[in-house]
């Protein structure tokens, strides 16, 4: 009879977030928005800055050699969540989120800075992939780690709306970059744009990513990584020997349910505005506001998701995710091609 018995106190430290583990969200879930402006501004302004970095007299070889970079920067990405995420398992969540925010900044600093094609000729494109391809390799330490930090500061009962603010964060940067493409579009004339205006972007980004750095100095380490430390748990194998070891399919699971998941979020953030424009002729400031305000709407939903999937478990909530995208894509692409 006592096991049908619920202990309403164990209940809601099951789901009730103390003060520390709210700091410890927000100061995340902000960190997480300021290094995902630096890599979401890229593609943002892609269209913009293609020219200043390969020859201007093809702009459309110009703009898919931009765009070639962007899609290199993803090769890193497993690379950096190998690595990094290895880093932050054996030295802690606060010292690999540190390290991804500083990569991501400084990678930032360096393409609001770089010389054009015009000046330095081959160099630039050079410069411009080495910076993404740190920005990659930042990218993919940054996403486990950041995830790792925010389910783990979570009560037991919620960890997907915890774990919702890595995706509201990174959201929120190409919300963020979105709009600022958009003022930017809007208040500079076309020559002031191309020539400089789209570097403010890019160091706006840095500065912001040295916020960010701040931010995750001043957080305390997370409790579970602390035991783990405590119990010598991260001094054993190699965590990447060890999940490949032990965990092979649900790794090849993971692989292929996030593989799917960034595929779809990436062809209607960073690809449709420039498609847009490029395709269908629609201005360019048109589309990032149209980009802004849905990107906007998604934000709020995703923490409403996230209670639903702590309610009613992750499987509902990834096929009603699937599902819809197979549906919508279809009709969002023809009605571009209507307007």
């Amino acid at each position: 009879m006592s096991d049908l018995v619920t202990d309403p106190v164990a209940s809601r430290s099951d789901t009730r977030l103390t003060g520390s583990q709210r700091k410890a969200i927000v100061a995340g879930a902000i960190g997480n928005t300021v290094e995902w402006v630096d890599w979401a501004v890229y593609s943002t302004l892609a269209p913009i800055f293609a020219s200043q970095f390969f020859p201007s007299s093809d702009p459309t070889a110009a703009l898919l050699s931009t765009l070639a970079v962007f899609a290199v920067g993803f090769v890193m990405r497993p690379v950096g969540g190998a690595l990094l995420g290895a880093y932050a398992d054996r030295h802690g969540r606060k010292k690999g989120l540190t390290l991804t925010i500083g990569l991501m900044a400084g990678a930032a600093f360096v393409i609001a800075i770089c010389p054009t094609y015009a000046a330095i000729g081959i160099a630039a494109p050079l410069v411009l992939l080495l910076a993404r391809l740190v920005q990659g390799f930042s990218a993919g330490g940054e996403f486990g780690s950041s995830s790792s930090f925010l389910v783990e500061s979570a009560a037991p009962r919620r960890r997907a709306f915890a774990g919702s603010w890595q995706q509201v964060s990174v959201g929120a940067g190409a919300l963020i970059a979105s709009f600022m493409g958009f003022v930017l579009t809007s208040t500079l004339s076309d020559a002031d744009l191309h020539s400089w205006g789209w570097r403010i972007a890019f160091g706006v980004g840095g500065l912001l990513g040295l916020v960010g750095l701040w931010l995750r100095v001043s957080v305390e380490e997370t409790a579970s990584f602390q035991r783990a430390r405590d119990d010598g748990r991260t001094r054993r194998r190699n965590p990447i020997v060890g999940m490949l070891t032990e965990h092979p399919r649900a790794a090849l699971r993971i692989v292929g349910i996030t593989t799917a998941g960034t595929l779809t979020y990436y062809v209607w953030i960073s690809y449709m505005p420039g498609y847009a424009k490029a395709a269908v002729g629609i201005p360019l400031s048109e589309a990032l506001l149209a980009n802004t305000i849905a990107i906007a709407y998604f934000l709020c939903l995703l923490p409403f998701v996230a209670v639903l999937s702590d309610r009613y478990g992750r499987k509902p909530t990834l096929l009603v995710f699937a599902i819809g995208f197979v549906v919508i894509a279809y009709p969002a692409f023809r009605l571009l091609d209507w307007s």
